[in-house]
């Protein structure tokens, strides 16, 4: 669906504290602490006062002297002195830079006094230092890290217990993560914004009114409707539509997806169903929009024996039971989206919970026209841009894709400095997007173009002469994504589709290898696409649409979505016989598909050599070699019966402004008349006085 760019708001840059920062900071600490206390590799042993000043007088074995504040005396060694007293290890961390020291205890005015006299008598000649340290310096050393310890305990029970209703505290972790919108919110999509689907937004402007005046429908005994389900495929506008009720709705829209509900702990999703009810009751009337509920909406035991997950089926049951325990009209009424609706649990699509299902299909030809005016309304572009020529050559794009079309085109003609966006540039940007990025720079031998045009020419000749196969647009050899040539066309927009149709689909998709075989006297791998195509079509004739002779009006189709589970619903005999009628449907096409060929070879040849040369054909050089094709596609029938209506219309128009003008000139024509009979002319003599 289309959308209108929201207003650009300009974001304010908050600084955000990290957790990382704190683990950090923890680390830096510790490694302080382990290069400040430990200094690399030590060895340290505790003596008595009398050992150390025999290793100072006689062994003359302390090279360095530290008494601290707190009358400790360290006393670093010299390896002679270290070897004895530290035999084992000191020889084997040597290398590594180790230190061996010794400790005792002794005052400090005692053991700088004995020191100084030892440097006067010349007994010791090494380094002396007496640490003075601050009463501060031994609180931060004493009570430090136990208090950066409770610091940081109480940092992160702070940062579990916050967070609010969309935090994420572990404490509350129960609590909903629903984003709230209002009328002074974010959200400005309304429901002019959206184009096409007019049933969809009918049922959901009801919805809205049901809230804006909900007096007019309970007066005269109505019940306003618990739920709706959007169901449709990806794409199609179904979030779109609940952004336009949150901006149409004067009320409060609460937002959440089906994920929000699931966590890690057992519980939680129960407990943020309850939490979001809850706060709906509170602000009602108002609105609940749950986006993918099928991640918390499967059908539930379906595969015990796979291991159910009881979470999730714990938040489907409560999910259930907060729906129907709603009290009539209390104004909170549920939007939910999925595009799977066939795996969803029955007792949610039941009446009193979804009481409607709102179906989002893919847009059609006039939907679509609709869809690309709303989005080129901010993109510049020229006269030569035609709308409806866009629609046509965009059957089975979605909003979202048409969106991509648009934005694409502009891309596409900024690439190449243009002031407008021009017709060429969405078709360029179509081209984009359904075959890929051309790669003219992949190198291909002659005999692989060769073999690259005779097969695209083979889907040419065989589709323009078919009645029910898509019109051809343009085929090219160019390698665009992993295909090595590409060939573009308009499917009809068929609400049903007659077996002829599919069995025409199938002819036009053989044509490529039959052409191969036929022309080249070879096949090639190049058909791969095709076949894949080609078997699917085969298969689904048989299996789902009961469109084979041998086994007629049977299907084995499950629109439950259960496919059967492993077992299959036909027997091994039955089984032989739906690969038999597949490959006879393929086979009968095949040969279909090499006459045709054959029937107009010299045709085939035309276009092969064009393609060649030119490497891309378009209809106008199809209809040069072979003629106007003999049969009218849908699609153009659809445009011409909107062209007369339109003519019609504009018809109706100009003649209604002619009455209008006609009955204005006989009102005009009257009144001068009146006028001049009430008027005294002015050439005529005055009347004589009494």
């Amino acid at each position: 669906m289309a959308n209108l760019n929201p207003t650009n708001r300009s974001k304010k840059t908050t600084f955000k504290f990290s957790i990382f920062w704190m683990y950090a900071v923890i680390l830096i600490f510790l490694g302080g602490m382990y290069f400040l206390n430990n200094e690399g590799n030590t060895m340290d042993k505790d003596v008595s006062l009398q050992e150390f000043n025999k290793y100072v007088t006689k062994d003359h074995g302390i090279t360095n002297i530290v008494i601290n504040d707190d009358n400790t005396v360290v006393g670093t060694l010299n390896d002679s002195l270290a070897s004895k007293i530290f035999p084992n290890q000191y020889n084997l961390i040597k290398s590594k830079g180790a230190v061996a020291r010794v400790h005792t205890i002794c005052d400090q005015q005692v053991m700088t006094s004995q020191v100084n006299k030892w440097t006067e008598d010349g007994i010791y000649h090494g380094t002396f230092i007496v640490e003075q340290e601050s009463s501060l310096s031994k609180i931060f050393w004493s009570i430090g890290p136990l208090a950066l310890i409770i610091i940081f305990w109480i940092f992160m029970m702070r940062r579990m217990s916050s967070g609010g209703a969309g935090g994420g505290g572990i404490f509350n972790v129960g609590k909903s993560k629903a984003q709230i919108f209002d009328k002074e919110g974010a959200v400005k999509v309304n429901f002019s914004d959206v184009a096409g689907l007019a049933e969809a937004k009918t049922e959901i402007e009801e919805i809205v009114e049901f809230l804006k005046n909900p007096r007019r429908y309970t007066e005269l005994g109505g019940k306003i409707p618990k739920g709706a389900l959007l169901v449709g495929p990806p794409g199609t506008g179904k979030t779109l539509l609940a952004k336009a009720v949150a901006g149409e709705a004067n009320v409060p829209f609460f937002y959440m997806s089906g994920s929000d509900f699931t966590e890690m702990f057992v519980g939680v999703g129960a407990s943020r169903v309850r939490d979001l009810f809850r706060q709906a009751k509170e602000k009602a009337p108002c609105i609940v929009f749950i986006d993918e509920i099928d991640t918390v909406g499967r059908a539930r035991g379906k595969s015990p024996s796979m291991g159910a997950n009881d979470e999730r089926e714990n938040t489907l049951n409560q999910l259930l039971t907060e729906m129907d325990g709603f009290g009539t009209n209390s104004g909170v009424i549920i939007l939910a989206a999925t595009n799977r609706a066939d795996i969803l649990d029955k007792a949610l699509l039941r009446a009193g919970r979804f009481d409607r299902q709102i179906y989002v299909e893919l847009p059609d030809l006039n939907d679509r026209v609709a869809i690309f005016n709303v989005h080129l309304r901010g993109i510049k572009i020229d006269d030569s841009v035609d709308v409806d020529l866009l629609a046509r050559q965009t059957p089975g794009f979605s909003g979202a894709d048409i969106a991509n079309v648009c934005n694409e085109a502009a891309l596409i003609a900024a690439r190449h400095n243009k002031t407008v966006v021009e017709r060429q540039d969405f078709i360029d940007a179509v081209d984009r997007i359904i075959g890929g990025l051309e790669k003219r720079s992949k190198i291909t031998t002659d005999e692989e173009k060769r073999a690259i045009a005779i097969h695209e020419a083979g889907h040419a000749t065989v589709s323009w002469h078919l009645q029910y196969a898509n019109p051809l647009i343009k085929v090219t050899i160019v390698p665009r994504g992993k295909a090595l040539g590409a060939a573009w066309y308009l499917p009809e927009e068929r609400q049903i589709t007659p077996s002829q149709a599919i069995l025409d689909d199938i002819c036009s998709l053989l044509a490529g290898r039959a052409a191969e075989e036929l022309f080249l006297g070879h096949i090639s791998t190049g058909a791969a696409n095709d076949l894949e195509r080609v078997t699917k079509q085969a298969y689904a004739m048989v299996v789902y649409y009961g469109m084979s002779e041998k086994l007629p009006n049977i299907s084995y189709y499950d629109s439950t979505g259960q496919e059967y589970g492993f077992a299959k619903p036909f027997s091994d005999d039955r089984a032989k016989m739906i690969d038999e009628e597949v490959s006879r449907i393929i086979n009968e096409q095949y040969e279909r598909a090499k006459a045709l060929l054959k029937q107009y070879s010299q045709g085939h040849k035309e276009l092969s050599d064009i393609l060649i040369s030119r490497e891309v054909i378009f209809t106008e050089d199809v209809e040069h070699i072979f003629g106007k094709r003999q049969w009218t596609s849908r699609t153009d029938e659809i445009l011409a019966a909107k062209s007369a209506e339109a003519e019609q219309a504009e018809q109706k128009e100009i003649a209604e402004n002619a009455e209008i003008e006609s009955e204005r000139k006989n009102k005009d024509s009257k009144e001068n008349a009146h006028k001049k009979e009430n008027t005294y002319p002015a050439n005529m003599p005055p009347l004589p006085q009494k």
